[in-house]
C-alpha cells in the first residue's frame, strides 16, 4: 500500500514493476491459513491506514496462482490499471474475505478496477499467463536470488530494505516479533526516503 500511495510522486523518476513470486510453487505451500492468520495483526499494526479484517469464510484459497495470473493479465492493459488491480486483489483477500483463488472473484475485481473485461477474460482464459508467472518466478530465484516476499530491488539486483517488522516462527507458530521500525505516517516517510535512495542509485548507475 505504501508503494502504491507514493509512486505518483515519482512519476518519471521511478517505475514500480510488480513481478510474480508464488510461494506455493517456490516452497510448496499456498497461503497457509494457520500462519497468515497469526501474521494478520502484525500487518495491521504497521499499516493502520490499510484495511484488514479477519477472514471468516470456510473457502480459504487453496491456491493463489490464479491471482498472480490475473494480475499479469491486468498489467497488459496498462501500468496504472495494473497497479490498481493488484491493490484491489490484495484488499479483496485481506480486508473483504474473498477467495482470490476463484476465477469468478478475480473477474469481479477486474470490473471493479475498470479493466476492459472482454480483453481481460480472453487473456485470462489462455495458457500464456501461467507460463509468464512461472517464468517470473524462475527469473526471480535464479537471476536475482529472491527467497521470499516482499522483496524490493533495483533492476540491477541491488536489494532495498523496506521498513517492515518480520515475525519469528518456531514450527508453525509466531513466537516473537522484531522491533517495529515505524508506524503509520512515519512508515510512509521512511518508505519515501527509501524511494529517494533508489532514485539516486538509478541516477548514479
Amino acid at each position: 500500500m505504501r508503494l502504491h500511495k507514493l509512486m505518483p510522486e515519482y512519476r518519471g523518476r521511478l517505475r514500480l514493476r510488480i513481478r510474480a513470486f508464488p510461494l506455493e510453487v517456490a516452497s510448496g505451500e499456498a497461503a497457509p491459513r494457520d500462519i497468515l492468520e497469526q501474521e494478520w495483526w502484525l500487518a495491521a499494526i504497521q499499516e493502520p491506514a490499510a484495511e484488514f479484517a479477519p477472514y471468516e469464510g470456510d473457502d480459504w484459497p487453496s491456491t493463489t496462482l490464479p491471482a498472480f495470473e490475473a494480475a499479469w493479465c491486468a498489467f497488459r492493459q496498462g501500468e496504472e490499471v495494473g497497479l490498481e488491480y493488484d491493490l484491489r486483489v490484495r484488499k479483496a483477500f485481506f480486508a473483504e474475505g474473498r477467495n482470490i483463488g476463484r476465477r469468478e472473484v478475480l473477474l469481479e475485481v477486474a470490473g471493479e478496477a475498470g479493466l476492459e473485461l472482454r480483453r481481460f477474460e480472453r487473456d485470462f482464459s489462455g495458457e500464456e499467463p501461467r507460463r509468464a508467472v512461472l517464468e517470473e518466478l524462475r527469473e526471480g530465484r535464479e537471476r536475482y536470488r529472491v527467497k521470499g516476499t516482499p522483496t524490493l530491488m533495483l533492476p540491477d539486483g541491488r536489494k532495498l530494505r523496506p521498513p517492515i517488522a518480520y515475525p519469528r516462527l518456531r514450527g508453525r507458530r509466531v513466537v516473537g516479533v522484531g522491533r517495529l521500525p515505524c508506524c503509520g505516517e512515519d512508515c510512509l516517510e521512511q518508505t519515501r526516503q527509501l524511494l529517494e535512495e533508489a532514485a539516486g542509485r538509478r541516477r548514479d548507475a
